[in-house]
Protein backbone atom coordinates (compact mmCIF):
# COMPACT_ATOMS: atom_id res chain seq x y z
CA UNK A 1 0.00 0.00 0.00
CA UNK A 2 2.74 2.47 0.74
CA UNK A 3 4.31 2.07 -2.46
CA UNK A 4 1.01 4.06 -4.05
CA UNK A 5 1.45 7.27 -2.12
CA UNK A 6 3.03 9.50 -4.48
CA UNK A 7 6.18 10.78 -3.44
CA UNK A 8 6.03 14.65 -1.66
CA UNK A 9 8.22 17.36 -4.05
CA UNK A 10 9.34 20.53 -2.49
CA UNK A 11 11.17 23.12 -3.97
CA UNK A 12 13.65 26.08 -2.28
CA UNK A 13 14.12 29.34 -3.74
CA UNK A 14 18.06 30.37 -2.82
CA UNK A 15 18.61 33.78 -2.55
CA UNK A 16 21.72 33.65 -1.05
CA UNK A 17 24.95 31.98 -2.11
CA UNK A 18 27.16 29.25 0.23
CA UNK A 19 29.44 30.74 2.64
CA UNK A 20 32.62 28.89 3.21
CA UNK A 21 31.53 27.21 6.76
CA UNK A 22 27.82 26.44 5.74
CA UNK A 23 29.47 24.37 2.70
CA UNK A 24 32.00 22.74 4.46
CA UNK A 25 29.90 21.81 7.84
CA UNK A 26 26.64 21.17 5.94
CA UNK A 27 27.35 20.47 2.25
CA UNK A 28 25.58 24.45 1.68
CA UNK A 29 22.35 25.82 2.29
CA UNK A 30 19.61 23.58 0.75
CA UNK A 31 21.09 20.68 3.48
CA UNK A 32 19.99 23.23 5.96
CA UNK A 33 16.73 23.62 5.08
CA UNK A 34 16.11 20.41 4.48
CA UNK A 35 17.36 19.12 7.56
CA UNK A 36 14.78 21.87 9.36
CA UNK A 37 12.05 21.00 7.03
CA UNK A 38 12.45 17.82 5.06
CA UNK A 39 11.06 13.99 5.57
CA UNK A 40 12.33 10.85 4.78
CA UNK A 41 10.86 10.16 0.69
CA UNK A 42 10.46 12.94 -0.20
CA UNK A 43 12.46 15.30 -2.82
CA UNK A 44 13.69 18.84 -2.01
CA UNK A 45 15.50 20.53 -5.26
CA UNK A 46 16.64 23.56 -4.99
CA UNK A 47 17.61 27.20 -7.39
CA UNK A 48 20.30 29.46 -6.83
CA UNK A 49 17.52 32.24 -8.64
CA UNK A 50 20.04 35.07 -6.75
CA UNK A 51 22.44 33.45 -9.41
CA UNK A 52 19.49 33.43 -11.78
CA UNK A 53 18.77 29.48 -11.79
CA UNK A 54 15.29 29.45 -12.27
CA UNK A 55 12.61 26.62 -12.74
CA UNK A 56 10.58 26.50 -15.48
CA UNK A 57 7.17 27.87 -15.05
CA UNK A 58 5.40 24.56 -16.12
CA UNK A 59 7.10 22.71 -13.73
CA UNK A 60 5.76 24.90 -10.40
CA UNK A 61 2.60 22.40 -10.46
CA UNK A 62 4.39 18.84 -9.88
CA UNK A 63 5.27 20.91 -6.42
CA UNK A 64 3.51 20.28 -3.02
CA UNK A 65 5.04 23.73 -1.27
CA UNK A 66 7.63 25.97 -1.53
CA UNK A 67 10.24 27.57 0.32
CA UNK A 68 11.89 31.24 -0.56
CA UNK A 69 15.17 32.04 1.89
CA UNK A 70 16.72 35.06 3.36
CA UNK A 71 19.26 36.89 0.92
CA UNK A 72 21.60 39.79 1.26
CA UNK A 73 20.08 41.56 -1.35
CA UNK A 74 17.34 44.32 -0.75
CA UNK A 75 13.64 42.55 -1.36
CA UNK A 76 12.53 46.06 -2.60
CA UNK A 77 14.95 46.08 -5.69
CA UNK A 78 14.36 45.97 -9.10
CA UNK A 79 16.86 43.77 -9.99
CA UNK A 80 16.30 41.01 -12.64
CA UNK A 81 16.25 37.87 -10.84
CA UNK A 82 14.40 39.88 -7.91
CA UNK A 83 11.68 40.79 -10.44
CA UNK A 84 11.38 37.12 -12.17
CA UNK A 85 11.22 35.86 -8.43
CA UNK A 86 8.18 38.43 -7.48
CA UNK A 87 6.86 37.29 -11.02
CA UNK A 88 6.76 33.48 -9.51
CA UNK A 89 5.15 34.24 -6.49
CA UNK A 90 2.30 35.62 -8.25
CA UNK A 91 1.94 32.80 -10.11
CA UNK A 92 2.10 30.53 -7.25
CA UNK A 93 -0.56 32.80 -5.55
CA UNK A 94 -2.78 32.15 -8.27
CA UNK A 95 -2.41 28.20 -8.18
CA UNK A 96 -2.99 28.60 -4.28
CA UNK A 97 0.48 26.77 -3.62
CA UNK A 98 1.76 27.05 -0.08
CA UNK A 99 4.76 29.25 0.05
CA UNK A 100 6.68 29.64 3.38
CA UNK A 101 9.03 32.96 3.21
CA UNK A 102 12.05 33.69 5.41
CA UNK A 103 13.89 36.68 5.76
CA UNK A 104 13.93 38.17 2.49
CA UNK A 105 11.07 35.77 1.37
CA UNK A 106 9.06 37.24 3.81
CA UNK A 107 9.93 40.99 2.68
CA UNK A 108 9.72 39.27 -0.79
CA UNK A 109 6.02 38.33 -0.31
CA UNK A 110 5.17 41.24 1.14
CA UNK A 111 6.11 43.36 -1.61
CA UNK A 112 4.41 41.64 -4.42
CA UNK A 113 0.96 41.16 -2.29
CA UNK A 114 1.15 45.17 -2.02
CA UNK A 115 2.92 45.61 1.27
CA UNK A 116 6.11 47.78 1.91
CA UNK A 117 9.38 46.94 2.71
CA UNK A 118 12.22 48.84 3.22
CA UNK A 119 15.40 49.68 5.72
CA UNK A 120 14.62 48.65 9.32
CA UNK A 121 14.11 51.63 11.16
CA UNK A 122 15.67 50.49 14.16
CA UNK A 123 18.46 49.46 12.26
CA UNK A 124 20.04 45.68 11.65
CA UNK A 125 19.58 42.70 13.96
CA UNK A 126 22.07 39.97 14.11
CA UNK A 127 21.13 38.30 17.30
CA UNK A 128 18.87 35.51 19.42
CA UNK A 129 15.77 37.28 19.11
CA UNK A 130 12.52 37.25 21.05
CA UNK A 131 9.11 37.43 19.21
CA UNK A 132 5.72 38.24 20.74
CA UNK A 133 3.09 35.60 19.34
CA UNK A 134 -0.70 37.04 19.09
CA UNK A 135 -2.17 34.00 20.34
CA UNK A 136 -5.54 35.05 19.09
CA UNK A 137 -4.59 35.19 15.40
CA UNK A 138 -3.46 31.99 15.02
CA UNK A 139 -6.37 30.33 14.56
CA UNK A 140 -8.59 29.11 12.48
CA UNK A 141 -4.89 27.50 10.88
CA UNK A 142 -2.85 27.27 13.86
CA UNK A 143 0.42 25.71 12.60
CA UNK A 144 1.36 25.75 16.13
CA UNK A 145 -0.65 22.58 17.32
CA UNK A 146 -2.79 22.53 20.53
CA UNK A 147 -0.07 24.59 22.76
CA UNK A 148 0.86 28.11 21.52
CA UNK A 149 3.50 30.04 23.16
CA UNK A 150 3.16 33.40 24.43
CA UNK A 151 6.68 34.17 22.52
CA UNK A 152 9.34 32.31 20.76
CA UNK A 153 13.02 32.82 20.33
CA UNK A 154 14.66 33.09 16.78
CA UNK A 155 17.59 33.50 15.33
CA UNK A 156 18.03 37.16 13.29
CA UNK A 157 20.13 38.31 10.93
CA UNK A 158 18.60 41.48 8.24
CA UNK A 159 18.44 44.93 7.97
CA UNK A 160 14.95 45.61 6.01
CA UNK A 161 11.60 45.08 7.64
CA UNK A 162 8.08 44.51 6.11
CA UNK A 163 6.91 48.34 6.68
CA UNK A 164 3.56 47.80 6.17
CA UNK A 165 1.60 44.42 5.76
CA UNK A 166 -0.38 43.31 2.66
CA UNK A 167 -3.84 44.34 3.35
CA UNK A 168 -4.96 40.10 3.28
CA UNK A 169 -2.30 39.68 5.74
CA UNK A 170 -2.74 38.65 9.14
CA UNK A 171 -0.28 39.80 11.52
CA UNK A 172 0.99 36.24 14.21
CA UNK A 173 3.72 37.82 15.55
CA UNK A 174 5.80 40.98 16.84
CA UNK A 175 9.08 41.94 18.56
CA UNK A 176 10.58 45.38 19.99
CA UNK A 177 12.42 46.28 17.16
CA UNK A 178 10.24 45.06 14.73
CA UNK A 179 6.41 45.17 14.06
CA UNK A 180 5.83 42.62 11.70
CA UNK A 181 7.99 38.87 12.46
CA UNK A 182 5.47 36.68 11.29
CA UNK A 183 2.78 37.00 9.29
CA UNK A 184 0.29 34.36 7.07
CA UNK A 185 -2.09 34.93 3.85
CA UNK A 186 -5.25 32.69 3.82
CA UNK A 187 -3.57 29.11 4.28
CA UNK A 188 -1.09 29.27 1.13
CA UNK A 189 1.72 32.09 2.44
CA UNK A 190 3.51 31.75 5.86
CA UNK A 191 6.16 34.74 6.22
CA UNK A 192 8.52 34.92 8.82
CA UNK A 193 10.86 37.89 9.67
CA UNK A 194 13.83 35.45 11.82
CA UNK A 195 15.68 32.07 10.78
CA UNK A 196 14.29 29.27 11.25
CA UNK A 197 16.90 27.26 9.85
CA UNK A 198 19.62 28.50 11.28
CA UNK A 199 22.22 28.02 14.46
CA UNK A 200 24.48 29.35 16.56
CA UNK A 201 27.24 28.49 14.51
CA UNK A 202 25.73 29.62 11.97
CA UNK A 203 24.76 32.74 12.69
CA UNK A 204 28.42 33.58 14.79
CA UNK A 205 30.01 32.84 11.45
CA UNK A 206 27.29 35.68 9.77
CA UNK A 207 28.76 37.55 12.72
CA UNK A 208 32.79 37.23 11.95
CA UNK A 209 32.23 37.58 8.64
CA UNK A 210 30.67 41.60 8.64
CA UNK A 211 32.28 42.15 11.33
CA UNK A 212 35.77 41.28 8.59
CA UNK A 213 33.79 43.06 6.11
CA UNK A 214 34.13 46.09 7.98
CA UNK A 215 29.75 46.28 8.37
CA UNK A 216 29.65 46.25 12.03
CA UNK A 217 31.74 47.08 15.39
CA UNK A 218 32.97 45.00 17.63
CA UNK A 219 30.82 46.23 19.93
CA UNK A 220 27.95 45.26 18.01
CA UNK A 221 29.28 41.61 17.73
CA UNK A 222 29.90 41.47 21.37
CA UNK A 223 26.43 42.02 22.35
CA UNK A 224 25.39 39.95 19.61
CA UNK A 225 26.77 37.23 20.46
CA UNK A 226 25.79 37.90 24.14
CA UNK A 227 22.30 37.19 23.14
CA UNK A 228 23.58 33.20 22.43
CA UNK A 229 24.55 32.68 26.17
CA UNK A 230 22.55 30.45 28.12
CA UNK A 231 20.26 30.76 25.55
CA UNK A 232 19.36 29.10 22.07
CA UNK A 233 16.31 29.48 19.32
CA UNK A 234 13.11 27.51 19.81
CA UNK A 235 14.41 25.71 16.56
CA UNK A 236 12.03 22.11 17.29
CA UNK A 237 8.88 24.81 17.79
CA UNK A 238 9.78 26.49 14.63
CA UNK A 239 10.27 22.92 12.87
CA UNK A 240 6.90 22.31 13.23
CA UNK A 241 5.38 25.52 13.00
CA UNK A 242 6.77 25.18 9.20
CA UNK A 243 6.14 21.34 8.42
CA UNK A 244 2.74 21.99 9.90
CA UNK A 245 1.88 24.43 7.17
CA UNK A 246 3.75 23.19 4.29
CA UNK A 247 2.46 19.51 4.82
CA UNK A 248 -0.98 19.93 6.66
CA UNK A 249 0.37 18.27 10.15
CA UNK A 250 -1.25 20.16 12.54
CA UNK A 251 -2.68 16.77 14.10
CA UNK A 252 0.53 15.26 12.98
CA UNK A 253 2.95 16.94 14.59
CA UNK A 254 2.89 17.89 18.41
Amino acid sequence: MDQMVEQKKYLLFLGVPDSEFVKKTYGGYHNVFVSLLGDEGEQWDSYRVVDGEFPDEKDLEKYDGFVISGSSHDAFRDTDWILKLCDIIKKLDEMKKKVLGVCFGHQIIARVKGGKVGRARKGPELCLGNITILKDAVAPENYFGEEVPTSLRIIKSHQDEVLELPESAKLLAYSSMYEVEMYSIEDNFLCIQGHPEYNRDILIDILDRVLAGGHITEDFVATSKATLENNEADRKFWQKICKNFLKGQASFLV
